[in-house]
């Protein structure tokens, strides 16, 4: 019996560890990630942090590994001995040579590190902006993202789509209440969104695929489910992104009478006071853009998929997904819930 509990002992142990493994090697293959990861850098920026970030790596596991062994030395040859008997060792007073080398050397690698660093965030920061770049303001809210395109007259919420290309994408961060962070570990580093002081950075993925992100910064109750997530398109495909969300909110057919209901009760309640659909009476700004909603692939910052069931339920009771969320339940009957969701759900 003991031998069996030793057996399945070492097997889960092992188990752990292959798994352990198989994710570091996940972590380190090419490409969009299923878990944010600053291991597999996509985009320009991005690969020079993580060179900084091997840098760094190698310079602290060094130090790691020479005070460990010295450590280890100093343990094993100055252990105790009961043939050495209970006398004190020789006592050493000083020495300058050794004082001098933990000073000196020290310095010298904060020195470098602070050089490293500094080269890396002028090289990114200072990086001419071509003339080809798309530009895209982000606005953080709590807790959503905003995302406007000004020179293609589009805006939407929480799913960011860039083309893939040589060109570059500028991101200009603003925030319309408290501090956010917007952090796609694979695209790029965390950059703060502070009220009344704009910011900015830059990506330029090459290989299309979706990409993860998460707000970096303590924003409140649903920091935590303020996600991000950023499609790089094909040129094929961000074109034709582009063209149908240029394109006005659907109209609901005459003989369908519950779209027809549920943009009733979309205009004549409070939720025209906090969203947009453009065409409609509805232009708030306190929530997302709705105009395209279907076109995404999650409501609630990425807290729960777009489904008709999530969108109902997300619409009864927000606090289902995101407990402490700033939208409120509307207390609508169940009939002006479906016609609702009706109508939202021709939003394409």
């Amino acid at each position: 019996m003991q031998r069996r509990r030793s057996l399945s002992s070492i097997s889960s142990r092992l188990t752990v560890l292959l798994g352990f493994l198989a994710g570091v090697s996940h972590a380190f293959a090419d490409g969009p990630q299923s878990i944010p990861s600053i291991l597999a850098p996509a985009s320009t920026p991005a690969h020079e942090i993580y060179g900084l970030s091997l840098f760094v790596l190698l310079i602290t596991g060094s130090i790691f590994v020479v005070v460990g062994g010295l450590l280890a030395y100093v343990i094993v040859k100055f252990r105790y001995r009961e043939s050495e008997g209970q006398h004190e060792p020789a006592q050493v007073y000083g020495s300058v040579q050794v004082e001098l080398a933990w000073t000196v050397i020290p310095i010298l690698l904060v020195v470098v590190l602070f050089l490293t660093t500094a080269r890396i965030i002028f090289a990114i920061q200072d990086a001419p902006k071509p003339a080809s770049a798309l530009d895209v303001t982000v606005v953080g809210h709590q807790f959503w993202w905003e995302f406007r395109y000004p020179a293609l007259n589009i805006v939407t919420a929480n799913e960011l789509h860039v083309p893939a290309s040589s060109a570059p994408t500028y991101l200009r961060l603003l925030s319309a209440d408290v501090d956010h962070s917007f952090w796609v570990p694979q695209l790029g580093g965390k950059t703060d969104l502070i009220p009344n002081h704009p910011n900015e950075m830059w990506i330029d993925p090459r290989q299309p695929g979706l990409y993860l992100g998460q707000c970096a910064q303590f924003c409140g109750v649903e920091h935590a489910k303020m996600l991000l997530r950023v499609y790089v398109d094909t040129p094929e495909q961000f074109t034709a992104w582009v063209k149908n969300q240029q394109q006005p909110a659907a109209q609901s057919a005459p003989q369908d009478n519950a779209v027809a209901a549920g943009r009733h009760v979309f205009e004549t309640q409070a939720c025209v006071n906090c969203h947009t659909v453009a065409g409609t009476a509805a232009v708030g700004r306190f929530g997302p853009d709705l105009t395209h909603l279907m076109s995404r692939a999650t409501i609630a910052a990425g807290a729960a998929t777009n489904t008709p069931e999530n969108l109902r339920a997300w619409i009864q009771e927000p606090d289902h997904f995101k407990p402490g969320v700033l939208m409120p339940a509307m207390q609508l009957s169940d009939e002006q819930i479906d016609q609702l969701v009706a109508y939202l759900t021709t939003l394409h």
